[in-house]
């Protein structure tokens, strides 16, 4: 779906307040004492698995490209806006022996980490996490997905990008998504800092409203553009572990 302008700062509007605190920077490199090597972001995934008396049951993961989550040492960023107490973001989570954290899906180009360790970790030093989730409700399902055409529609990217200062803003940029083949892609390359990021679709709800939908996950760039792993793929292999 193409929208007018007005209608995309809106979205990025609702984007920001709802889902702003879903998104951590990540970095990672050969070594803790050497130069971050890939910075990007990852964001929180709230997977439905089933229902019990008392509710829904739910598995939360931290997703990201998997082309971020290689390397020998890795760092997880922390904000205030996402730790209670604020203090809690004073320093980073370090994390040697970065990829082994990761389930590494590299049919689909992404990685997704359990994040029991990570309420674990922050549990073991006095902060809790105040978070936001891509849930199960908003993740695009696979018709959704299915109806990306060929011709351009509006797409929304929500990531933490790289200032001048090497501080990690809260971004929020409207693009354009396109079928690309057996996929989709973002059609132009975005900056440092957003491989891993969030990409948006919009539907019509059943009001006739626009409806954000989480298309997937942004890949590294390639002829111009950005591949998308999409959700209907990310849940079958989610499935299977």
């Amino acid at each position: 779906m193409l929208l007018d302008q007005e209608i995309e700062n809106e979205i990025v509007f609702e984007l920001c307040q709802r889902l702003g605190r879903s998104i951590l920077p990540l970095s990672g490199s050969a070594r803790p004492d050497a130069p971050a090597g890939t910075v990007g972001t990852a964001f929180f995934y709230s997977e439905l698995v089933g229902t019990a008396d008392d509710g829904e049951l739910a598995h939360e993961w931290l997703l990201t490209a998997d082309a971020l989550t290689d390397g020998e040492y890795g760092e997880i960023g922390l904000r205030p806006s996402v730790t209670e107490p604020a203090e809690g973001a004073d320093e980073p989570i370090e994390l040697p022996g970065f990829a082994d954290y990761w389930l590494h899906l590299p049919e689909l180009g992404v990685a997704a980490m359990p994040t029991g360790g990570l309420h674990g970790y922050a549990d073991d030093r006095g902060w809790q996490w105040r978070t936001q989730q891509v849930t199960e409700a908003l993740a695009a399902p696979a018709d959704a997905v299915a109806r990306i055409g060929a011709a351009p529609g509006s797409a929304f990217v929500l990531a933490l990008g790289v200032g001048g200062d090497g501080s990690r803003p809260l971004e929020a940029v409207v693009e354009r998504v396109a079928r690309d083949g057996d996929g989709t892609r973002v059609t132009s390359e975005l900056p440092a800092g957003y491989v891993g990021a969030p990409v948006f679709t919009v539907e019509a709800g059943a009001d006739g409203a626009p409806t954000p939908r989480c298309l997937g996950v942004l890949l590294p760039a390639r002829d111009g553009g950005h591949p998308v792993a999409t959700f209907d793929r990310i849940r079958s292999a989610l499935a299977e572990v």
